[in-house]
């Protein structure tokens, strides 16, 4: 099977996307998927108007056709280039050919990627580095130097690709060896599946197998590690759990995190929790919500949620642009500053990484006052829930711990990425009506924030060290009750078929033979022999005479 571009991008993100694809496997769609598709389409072409216009028309090429072509003709751009060779297809958008300094040598071929994001990552500089390789081998000579124009800005970077070419290699025997197998990789969640076509596909596929990778965090090396142990599923995980008691030398350590747990707790259904930490929202809480477009590092809207006695007020600050993200901040920290003695909280790193960049951008607010004390102690719920409170969720995300207390979204967005597309539809179209969407998504991100808080809040003043006569919903991991899979039994085991009595009883030799170490009678003796020449001590049963001393040992004296 020819793998292309296409492909090899896919494999970057997922090998199962990678076979997927190469299959022709239906797709049920994804939002942020098609929009980032049409949007990388529409930059390439305004990314090819754009270079084009720096070469005169008489240096300018459409689809060459060989490379001879590419060798010999004049022209220094040349646009919708094909290549596919020894099994590997791939179309470059544009390639620029540049004189060489030195007289004789061959020109310098360039390919060039477009992206529409402003921050280019490692799979980028990797597809440039595939195209680099199948160049060379169309060629007969190394293309070292590749160029980027990415960003709002059409930016352009250069890319060195001999660091990259081993990597490349690697991967593409990789992906031949996927797409030679009739059968599709082993199904693995991961942080792309929200940008990902099959996403729902993939979803109920692990659902249905009940798949170890359902569970957030969980590692490649600790999913191998679980399989060794003939454990495949979150049912299966949930079992292992055993609670132990902390060394008193690691007591003021951050607790370890508990896949097992979160596995008993989805299992069960139930709210389990290692210990409950006091969220010390003595104050007014103050609910933030931060929402931005990543690459661009810029933030657009900052939505609070104040609580009172009074009841639940809610402000939303909105940016149209970069300029207006140093407005949107000062009244930010008015509002907050009016708010007497406010508790400002947050869910995750985001509003942390917004708290700290905005001070470095658009300075400190007054030292004293409340409002930069509330920024000072403001407190991330998320640090208070891992490896402390496991909720029966298969992440720690704010939708999902949201959506189990019986938070629901309405309408769209109903994620952080949708919300990136309605924020681009914004910008091209002003309509009011997806400004007004963006703020109803971010104000039921502060509703669900709330409620979070207030139910961690609760959990702490029914928790057993707080009130012992509580009957909370809350397991506590001290109490976990030791579980078994298959309870063990004295007696002989009675198997169905006869030869699994002979594989068993196999298996207890090899038991065995790795826990006890045999000698025989000649090499015992042999060791004993051994060790009895270099003895140096005496032997028992010895009489051993000491010589007359000539003076006194303590005095000197010699007067005996």
């Amino acid at each position: 099977m020819v793998v292309s571009a296409s492909l090899f991008e896919a494999y970057l993100e997922c090998s199962t996307k990678c076979w997927l694809r190469a299959h022709a496997e239906p797709s049920a769609g994804n939002a942020y998927a098609e929009w980032a598709c049409l949007r990388n389409e529409n930059f390439h072409a305004n990314g090819l108007q754009r270079l084009l216009t720096m070469f005169p028309e008489s240096d300018r090429a459409i689809a060459p056709s060989t490379s001879t072509d590419a060798k010999n003709a004049a022209w220094r751009v040349a646009i919708d280039v094909r290549f596919r060779t020894s099994g590997l297809e791939t179309r470059l958008r544009a390639v620029e050919r540049a004189h060489s300094k030195g007289r004789g040598t061959p020109a310098h071929l360039i390919p060039y990627r477009f992206q529409f994001a402003n921050k280019v990552v490692k799979n980028d500089k990797l597809l440039l580095a595939f195209d680099a390789l199948q160049f060379s081998a169309a060629f007969g000579r190394e293309v070292s130097l590749g160029k980027i124009i990415h960003g709002d800005s059409y930016a352009t970077l250069k890319v060195r690709l001999s660091p990259l070419t081993t990597e490349v290699r690697k991967r593409m025997t990789e992906v031949t060896a996927l797409l030679a197998d009739n059968s599709p990789p082993e199904l693995v969640l991961n942080k792309h599946c929200g940008q990902c076509e099959f996403q729902a596909r993939c979803r109920k596929k692990a659902m249905e197998k009940d798949e170890l990778s359902l569970l957030s965090g969980i590692s490649e090396k600790e999913r191998k590690k679980l399989h060794g142990k003939g454990i495949f599923t979150v049912t299966q995980l949930s079992y292992t759990f055993r609670p132990r008691r902390r060394h008193r030398k690691v007591q003021g350590e951050q607790e370890k995190f508990h896949h097992s747990l979160r596995a008993l707790a989805i299992r069960e259904n139930k709210i389990h929790a290692v210990d409950i930490l006091d969220p010390k929202l003595d104050g007014t809480p103050v609910y933030l919500d931060v929402e931005g477009l990543p690459d661009r590092d810029f933030y657009y809207l900052i939505g609070i949620r104040v609580e009172t006695g009074g009841g639940a007020v809610q402000h939303s600050f909105w940016a149209d642009n970069e300029d207006e993200e140093k407005l949107i901040w000062r009244e930010f920290l008015d509002a907050l500053s009016r708010i007497p003695d406010p508790r400002l909280v947050h869910f995750g790193s985001y509003e942390t990484v917004f708290l700290k960049r905005m001070r470095q951008r658009h300075g400190e607010p007054p030292k004293g006052l409340t409002a930069d004390n509330a920024i000072e102690h403001a407190v991330n719920l998320l640090s208070l829930i891992f490896a402390h409170i496991y909720f029966p969720t298969y992440s720690n995300g704010l939708k999902e711990i949201a959506g189990h207390l019986g938070f629901r979204w309405s309408g769209s967005p109903a994620s952080g990425l949708e919300a990136i597309i309605w924020r681009h539809h914004w910008e091209v179209s002003g309509d009011q009506c997806v400004k007004q969407a963006l703020l109803d998504y971010n104000r039921a991100d502060c509703e669900a924030l709330a409620l979070v808080a207030n139910r961690i809040v609760d959990l702490f003043r029914s928790s057993p060290a707080n009130d012992p006569s509580s009957r909370n919903d809350v397991v506590l991991a001290s109490e976990v009750k030791q579980e078994k899979l298959f309870p063990l039994r004295f007696g002989r085991n009675t198997f169905a078929l006869p030869e699994l009595e002979i594989v068993n009883r196999a298996a207890y030799w090899n038991y065995q033979r790795d826990r006890i170490y045999v000698g025989s009678r000649n090499k015992l003796a042999r060791k004993r022999r051994r060790h009895s020449d270099t003895r140096t001590s005496p032997i028992p049963n010895t009489t051993v005479e000491a010589t007359r001393a000539s003076f006194c040992p303590t005095c000197k004296s010699n007067l005996l």
